[in-house]
């Protein structure tokens, strides 16, 4: 009779989960084709274990903590730190009834994410170093061009981008089609011609209004076309893809939660380019899944905001990355929030090598005047 297994002795047991979330303001009232917000809030999980704390976050709504504090924190207290793959499927486990889409997968973004900084920390590694360096920086794409900014501030904001290196730039259309060219048009006076010109409908054109701003935003060389219609339209998506002006790449994404998602849009061949966001899809180990994907796929891909986290992820060899977009509420919080936030130079996005894990720092004092409590 063989002898009963000894359960593993844990190395590194996971002591304390803590979450916290803190309402910022915008510098401006911001909107895109579909929606209108005067504030983001970002959802800030730290879990210590080893000596060490790890840091994560999400920009969801303060429900993503509540989620962190009332459901998941046990689900991985006392489990190995380093074991992130088993804390990961454990939190899975524990939303079934919940449904895995939205707030559920938000909430485990945050704690995946500081899950991976503090095993970087715990090793006394940079974050890209426990991924596998495959490549130095990651081009990044200045965006916001809000359909609520004038045409001044636009110009302004996308030039400035330009002035700065970078050679992709991105602006909202879509609230008000009528005068999309002419705002597409200041966009592209303010960049010059060496700077590529991308667009965000947000989902706001119906499948035959998008495919004949598709041509017209192709004659003012744009090259990028995001959500011209729905997400959840992969037929339509895909009609605009084929029958675009072949200069013009239509990308989707953003709003992917799980690589079921992810895999329907690639199969359905619906984009040129996938998108997805580590805050959104369940952390880096569900973004390494949608990497995965594409690079089995031989699709390209694109880190939709979050520039801090996804600088420390998209410099691996996990795919085919385009870009990152630094966007503008993500890149603003980020440094007002964070010590060793990233920020590109010339054009280009880099992982911190200078410290264990994301490298980055909470600046607590900073943050309070914008913390919700949570009931």
């Amino acid at each position: 009779m063989s002898p009963a297994p000894t359960r593993r002795r844990i190395e590194n047991p996971i002591e304390k989960v803590e979450v916290s979330a803190y309402k910022v303001p915008t510098d401006a009232p911001e909107s895109d084709g579909t929606y209108q917000w005067d504030s983001t809030t970002l959802v800030l999980a730290k879990v210590t274990a080893a000596g060490a704390t790890g840091l994560g976050y999400t920009y969801a709504d303060s429900a993503a903590a509540v989620l962190i504090r009332d459901k998941l924190a046990d689900e991985i207290k006392n489990k190995d730190a380093l074991d992130i793959q088993g804390c990961w499927s454990a939190m899975v486990r524990a939303i079934r009834n919940l449904g895995r889409p939205g707030i559920a997968s938000m909430a485990i973004s945050a704690v995946d994410i500081a899950l991976w900084d503090l095993k970087a920390k715990i090793l006394r590694v940079p974050l890209i170093s426990l991924l596998g360096k495959a490549r130095d920086s990651v081009p990044a794409y200045g965006s916001g061009g809000f359909t609520s900014y004038s045409l001044e501030k636009i110009a302004e904001q996308l030039g400035g981008w330009a002035a700065n290196g970078m050679r992709f730039a991105k602006m909202k259309v879509g609230r008000d089609p009528e005068r999309d060219l002419e705002r597409v048009k200041a966009a592209r006076k303010a960049i010059g011609e060496k700077t590529d010109l991308f667009v965000d409908a947000n989902g706001a054109y119906g499948r035959k209004q998008a495919l004949q701003f598709a041509q017209r935003f192709a004659d003012l060389g744009v090259t990028w076309y995001e959500e011209p219609v729905s997400s959840d339209d992969l037929e339509g998506l895909r009609f605009i893809r084929e029958h675009a002006p072949a200069s013009v790449e239509v990308a989707a994404g953003e709003y992917g939660y799980s690589t079921k998602y992810f895999r329907e849009m690639i199969e359905a061949e619906a984009v040129d380019v996938l998108q997805a966001d580590v805050t959104r899809c369940a952390g880096i180990t569900g973004l390494i899944q949608a990497m995965s994907l594409c690079k089995a796929f031989s699709t390209p891909f694109s880190a939709h905001t979050a520039p801090t986290v996804h600088a420390n992820v998209c410099c691996s060899a996990l795919a085919d990355v385009r870009h990152i977009e630094y966007f503008h509420d993500h890149e603003r919080i980020e440094h007002m929030l964070f010590e060793g936030a990233s920020t590109p130079v010339r054009g280009e996005l880099f992982p911190n090598e200078s410290q264990p894990g994301l490298g980055i720092a909470f600046k607590r004092a900073d943050a309070n005047r914008y913390v919700i409590s949570l009931s």
